[in-house]
């Protein structure tokens, strides 16, 4: 049985003639312990499919499976990295990731919480700033803050969506690290919404591009071909990474030009003159 399993999923928003299908026949099978990337372009539907997976939208059609059981509403058993941090304004650093684990661990004492908290809040580099609200954070340290929340609650499988998108190359690179260690210790299930192929290579075992939408689906996978732990400075020099890397971007090139072809074909401007415009 799969750990995840998205099954002939459809997703329309509006209805009538102002209906859009955004995603369409997306089927997916992620094993138990399995890092999986998707790779799309930004308006693909992305964060409709980690939505879908998440239980914070239901299917038009089709069914969300996780451990066999139909996905119906959030869980802290799939703990989600948003893009866009979620953090909640009037709360300090240590206070948002203290309720994320407060709700995951109700049995826990108030010390072992803490002790959770302040473990996470270090893991990103966040010590210093553990009583700071997140209006006196950086963008990058807010999103460290969202990355912190979601691995504090242990989840059984990892959901991100594009998590790293905002922070400078070295903290990005850190936390890719950071994300792998935790995987690799208790190896989590783990899907990653990504705009960098790189970065999917770096860490997924396999990566399966998402075709612009509407009606986006999912294309061919591509199986990652490269040892565990991964070493970043050696990547350049390594054949499969090199093969690999290349035949995703060559993938995503296509379907983009065949996507731009539709749009071009689909509006068509029409072929008129301005009138004449005299400045006083």
């Amino acid at each position: 049985m799969a750990y995840l399993e998205l099954k002939n999923i459809y997703k329309t928003y509006g209805e009538g003639e102002t209906a859009t299908e955004v995603l369409s026949n997306i089927n997916l099978t992620i094993e138990e312990g399995e890092f999986v990337a998707i790779v799309g372009f930004t308006g693909s539907g992305k964060t409709t499919l980690v939505n879908l997976i998440n239980g914070l939208l239901m299917p038009t059609s089709g069914e969300v499976l996780f451990k066999g059981e139909s996905v119906v509403d959030t869980s802290h058993e799939r703990g989600v990295i948003f893009q866009n941090y979620s953090l909640l304004p009037w709360l300090t650093v240590g206070q948002n990731i203290f309720m994320a684990v407060k709700e995951a661990f109700p049995k826990k004492t108030r010390k072992e919480l803490h002790d959770i908290v302040e473990e996470f809040v270090a893991m990103v580099n966040l010590s210093h700033a553990i009583n700071k609200r997140p209006k006196e954070l950086s963008g990058g340290m807010r999103q460290r803050v969202a990355v912190a929340r979601a691995l504090a609650m242990k989840p059984e499988m990892i959901i991100m969506d594009e998590p790293l998108g905002a922070l400078d190359a070295l903290t990005r690179g850190n936390l890719q690290d950071e994300i792998l260690n935790i995987w690799g210790k208790d190896k989590h299930t783990a899907l990653l919404i990504t705009n960098d192929v790189d970065e999917g290579i770096y860490m997924a075992d396999r990566i399966i591009p998402l075709r612009p939408g509407p009606n986006a689906t999912l294309g061919p996978e591509f199986k990652i071909d490269i040892d565990r732990p991964r070493d970043k400075t050696e990547l350049n020099d390594n054949p499969n990474f090199k093969k690999t890397r290349n035949a995703i971007i060559e993938y995503l090139m296509e379907i983009g030009n065949e996507r731009k072809s539709e749009v071009q074909k689909e509006y068509l401007l029409p072929d008129l003159t301005p009138k004449s415009f005299v400045w006083l």
